[in-house]
């Protein structure tokens, strides 16, 4: 990330850092590394797709001054959306499923979003719709639709692809992604099937909503992924697999990010690095896997208590 003074908050998205995992790769096998996008302002990757469809939509003249921002989220967009709507001084307002952690909720709206809670048997599905009504009936609205939305994985196309290249000289042999819009796994993964033609390229949904795998969709706990449908602007056709995590595994995983490697990062970030672990340990040491910390691990405290941890009782026998 650049040292230099930023002008506005747009200058600083992207261009994060890459860790490699030191105690969380195998033993034997191929070396982790891990895009550390929850380092952007808004604390996740999803503020990468956010300027890009403000951006896009101000090119092409269907966002223009006065205009409401309206978007479907399960959080993170919704935060990065938030806090480049302030910015550029456009009123927005999101739907969100009630499933969501508080924390997301908090933050939009510290940044002045207006959030429309949607139930969360309807899941994304639901605050689709919602967002939809609201388009169709007020006339000074645009919606974004980050599911369908060209410029989601365009960024990835022109920037995270391009970042994981340079960082590792090409020497990938997976790249490891979790799939929400599914805009990270595309953009990045049409790059590197161009520049290392033998990369594979691993998705990752939760084992309780793995419509890829050709299971129902259901409620789950990684947020962020997992929606319940297949994107549209997800290209399927260059994964290579797609694996499906438990809640608690993915949880657990998170837990062993920060106490292991000094990380704290969401649940998703879990799911995707125990992926790449299973991905890793079936290649050679001379190897590298690419992964993704999505976002940062303050916004999900809140729903601990599903994971029936209490971690503010000591453990220790020296209290």
């Amino acid at each position: 990330m650049s040292t230099n003074i930023a002008n506005q908050v747009t200058e600083i998205i992207g261009g994060t850092p890459m860790i490699r995992l030191e105690n969380l790769s195998p033993p034997d096998g191929a070396t982790i590394f891990a895009k550390m996008e929850y380092l952007n302002p808004g604390g996740s990757v999803k503020d990468r797709i956010a300027l890009s469809m403000l951006q896009d939509a101000e090119a092409s003249g269907t966002l223009k001054p006065g205009m409401t921002v309206v978007e479907a989220t399960s959080g993170n967009t919704g935060i990065g959306l938030a806090m480049l709507c302030a910015k550029m001084n456009y009123r927005l307002v999101l739907t969100m499923p009630e499933t969501m952690s508080f924390e997301r909720r908090a933050l939009v709206t510290r940044y002045g979003a207006e959030v429309v809670i949607t139930p969360g048997s309807g899941d994304m599905d639901g605050a689709k719709a919602r967002a939809q009504e609201i388009g169709q009936k007020n006339e000074n609205c645009i919606e974004l639709k980050q599911f369908d939305n060209p410029a989601n994985p365009k960024v990835h196309r022109e920037n995270t692809g391009p970042e994981i290249v340079k960082a590792t000289g090409g020497k990938i042999a997976a790249f490891v992604a979790g799939i929400g819009t599914g805009g990270t796994i595309t953009g990045v993964g049409e790059v590197l099937k161009g520049e290392v033609p033998d990369v594979a390229l691993i998705g990752v949904e939760p084992a309780n909503s793995a419509v890829l795998n050709g299971k129902s969709p259901g409620p789950h706990a990684i947020e962020g992924i997992g929606a319940g449908f297949v994107p549209s602007i997800l290209n399927r056709e260059i994964l290579d697999d797609v694996l499906m995590i438990e809640d608690r595994e993915a949880f657990d995983t998170t837990e062993a990010l920060a106490r292991e490697e000094a990380l704290l990062v969401g649940i998703s970030s879990g799911a995707n690095v125990l992926a790449a672990q299973r991905v890793a340990s079936k290649l050679s040491s001379d190897d590298v896997v690419v992964t993704v910390l999505c976002d940062t691990g303050t916004r999900y405290f809140s729903i601990e208590e599903y994971f029936q941890r209490d971690e503010v009782q000591s453990q220790s026998a020296l209290l």
